[in-house]
Order: structure tokens, then sequence, then C-alpha cells
């Protein structure tokens, strides 16, 4: 049950390696979801925003703001995507993939400046109460709130999957989570219909408490894009890749790492050492077309071809103690 639970915010996946064919193409649709879930959400926030003056909640108040914040965490994801377009250079040779990792580090920001205020927020309602008005139109804004928050982030969620964004993932949950404390607000309007004043700032706090969940999540993805992680399993299938390519004796050595939304691989094979410089060579730019090929998001792979152990070892002594 509590795996269910944790589903709904942290849906299950094998890292961000789904499919689209190149990472112009990624871009484009990156930038298509932004602007449609940044449309959705600002007019789910404007609307909340009229309903906040006419009912006077604290705990609706945190809910909007938290969606202005999301919503305004396609800024930087949006300039992330342009700048990751740009082609490499002598400075940056790699290019400027990281440019999306950056901006994951923004979206953690703007999700932790919304817990503080939200919080904020609540505990002056603890110290100064007040009451709050019209509970019936305060319920419905909380429903609107949560059915806007979820559309946008399933889009958000299966995009960023799809194109290999951990950075529009982590945007994507922020929404979800959004449209579940939405939901709060609902109690929060039962309560004070209920007589119980107290039940606003009290939602108010549980909302906070549910944003700073998030925030964990959201900041575990972009760490661990931005320290190189990559998910065993593609790792697994890479090597799987290799060693079905014709010529190849052995895998002795292989590292995956993102850019961005797109993957990069190393890898040193094995091969037979009669083989012919010029043979190893054709190997080498065949192994990296496989893996092109078989391993979704990966865009280009370095491939060193090396006899076999026992026919390399003086070679090996030269660079082993650098290592």
């Amino acid at each position: 049950m509590l795996g269910k639970v944790k589903e709904i915010f942290v849906p299950h996946s094998h890292d961000s390696a789904d499919k689209v064919d190149s990472a112009l193409e990624a871009s484009r649709e990156g930038m298509r979801c932004l602007k449609i879930s940044f449309a959705g959400l600002m007019i789910t926030a404007l609307i909340q925003t009229l309903i906040v003056i006419y009912t006077n909640s604290v705990a609706l108040l945190g809910d909007t703001l938290h969606n202005y914040a999301d919503a305004l965490t396609a800024i930087p994801l949006a300039i992330a995507f342009i700048v990751g377009r740009r082609v490499a250079t002598r400075s940056y040779t790699y290019g400027y993939g990281r440019a999306e990792d950056l901006a994951g580090i923004v979206v953690v920001v703007l999700i932790a400046a919304s817990a503080a205020y939200a919080g904020y927020e609540a505990i002056m309602r603890f110290i100064t109460p007040g009451d709050v008005r019209h509970v019936g139109v305060l319920a419905l804004a909380g429903v609107v709130g949560f059915l806007g928050n979820e559309v946008v982030a399933q889009y958000r969620i299966r995009t960023g999957r799809r194109i290999g964004s951990a950075a529009l993932v982590a945007d994507g949950l922020h929404a979800r989570t959004d449209g579940f404390t939405s939901l709060a607000v609902v109690l929060s309007a039962a309560g004070a219909w209920l007589g119980f004043p107290l039940a606003d700032p009290i939602i108010g706090l549980l909302i906070t408490v549910a944003i700073l969940f998030v925030l964990r999540d959201a900041a575990r993805e972009v760490y661990r894009r931005l320290m190189d992680a990559v998910d065993p399993a593609l790792v697994d299938q890479a090597e799987q890749v290799i060693r079905s390519t014709p010529g190849v004796v052995d895998v002795t050595g292989i590292q995956l790492r993102w850019l961005g939304h797109s993957l990069r691989a190393e890898a040193r094979i094995a091969v037979d050492s009669d083989t012919s410089l010029v043979d190893a060579h054709h190997l080498s730019h065949q192994v990296e077309h496989e893996l092109v090929h078989g391993v979704r998001r990966l865009t280009s792979a370095t491939i060193h071809a090396e006899p076999l152990p026992h026919d390399s070892t003086a070679a090996h002594e030269l660079v082993s103690h650098h290592r």
C-alpha cells in the first residue's frame, strides 16, 4: 500500500532513458511541454488568486503561491532548453547540455522558497487568527487547483521521461504535489464550515510539509544527475549490446553519463590480439553504431579497442599507476 502511495509522487522509471530520436527533437518537445503547462498553471493560479481575495484563506494562499512558483519554473527550464541547443565550442567541448541540470537547481530553490513562505503564512495565521469566508467557493478552488496541477504533472512527467530530462521530471513532481495539496484546501473549507477556524492554518502547515517531501525527491533527482548517476540497468543494457556485437571478445570497462537529456558512453572492448588496426577501428565504430541504436537517448560513444588482457599487460602498466 505504501508503495502504491509513493508511486503517485515518485513514478517508477529506469532513470530518464526513454525514447525520442534526436536531441533537437527532444528540446522542441520539452519547449512545447513548458509552454502548454505554463499556460495551464497560470490560469489555475489566477483563478485561485481571485478566490484567495474572496475567501481570506491562508491555506489557499499557500497553495496559490506554490502554483505561481511552479508555473515560473518554466522560465529557467525554457532558457536551459534553448541554451542546450548550442553547438560545442573549444571552451565547452561537450556542449551546453548541463544548462538543463542547472535549471533543475533553480526548480529546487523555487520549491524551497514556496515551502518557506507557505509555512510562514500558516504560522502567522496561528498568531493572528482570521475568518475564512465563503467556504463553498474555497472548496471549489481546491478542486480546481487539484485538476489543473494533476493534468500539468502528468504531461510534464511523461514528457520528461520520454526525452530524458531530469529537470522536467522534477518539475512534474512539483506540480503533482501541488495538486494533492490543493485537495487539502477542501479540508480547510470543511473545518471552517464546521466552526473550527484553526483548520485553515493547520492545513497550511500540512501543505508546507507536503512541499518539503517533494523538495526532497526533486533535490535527490537533480543531485543524482549532477553527480553523473545513471540507472544500473542502463549499464547492463549497454554491456549486453556491446557483447552481442560480432568481433567483441569482452567489455573491460564502461561509463555512462547524462548531459542534459542526452546520454554519452565511453567503453573499452577486448578484441582478438591478431586483429589489424583497421579492423579494430572499424569494429569500434560498429560498437558505437549498435549502442546508439540499442540504448535509448544515447547520442554518442567513445570506444577504445584493446588486445586480450594477457597480450596488453605491458601497455596497461604505462598508465596503471595514474589510476
